[in-house]
């Protein structure tokens, strides 16, 4: 059986169990969970970054990170499940998907400047250099949101988990963007299994 590593509330391990889910994996997947903080946690062992998610192969390897790994889900499955085959749809998914991981990488940078290090230590230039990729990532979304489907692709995929973690994470901060808020609940009405990995 196949293994995962990673923790409910990420949204790359989400994007993973909504892509095991759509590909008719997810029963063939053991969920472990993860914490990237802990030294002594065996996630280091299976990622010498210490980063999630992880998949565990049957044999013993393992495979990351979240892009990695469905694209590994989507060959199994297949293929063209999630990621097309024909080349300018393939294309087009992964940079969106690019996109999506860039938003959420950034984002994840301004947590941590205010989660580890003390206010009076916080580097403001440092701040708004992130936000406002996360700011143009969002604008660029908003101009042209993807479109909900019961056979999403990958971009779609990590629009849809991007956002609801963005949301989870700075509350309000979406609500100036219409558009992206109707996708996700559409998204949401469209694939029933994204409501159980919700962020928590």
């Amino acid at each position: 059986m196949l293994k995962l590593r990673s923790s409910a509330a990420s949204p790359f391990g989400r994007k993973v169990k909504v892509v095991a889910t759509i590909t008719g994996l997810l029963d063939k997947i053991e969920i472990l969970a993860a914490d990237t903080m802990d030294s002594n946690d065996p996630l280091r062992k299976d990622n010498p970054l210490g980063k999630i998610p992880v998949l565990i192969l049957e044999d013993g390897a393992t495979l990351y990170d979240s892009r990695v790994i469905v694209e590994y889900l989507d060959h199994i499955a297949g293929g063209d499940k999630v990621i097309p085959g024909a080349w300018d749809a393939r294309l087009a998914a992964l940079k969106l998907q690019a996109l999506a991981d860039g938003i959420t990488d950034a984002a994840i940078l301004q947590l941590y400047e205010g989660r580890f290090r003390k206010p009076d230590m916080h580097e403001p230039a440092w701040i708004a250099h992130q936000g406002g990729k996360v700011e143009r990532g969002l604008s660029t979304l908003e101009a042209a949101p993807p479109r909900a489907s019961a056979t999403p692709d990958i971009g779609t995929i990590a629009v849809a988990c991007m956002l609801e973690w963005y949301r989870f994470r700075f509350p309000g901060r979406l609500d100036n963007y219409p558009r992206l808020n109707a996708f996700l609940a559409d998204f949401n009405a469209a694939i029933p299994a994204f409501k159980e990995t919700a962020p928590r």
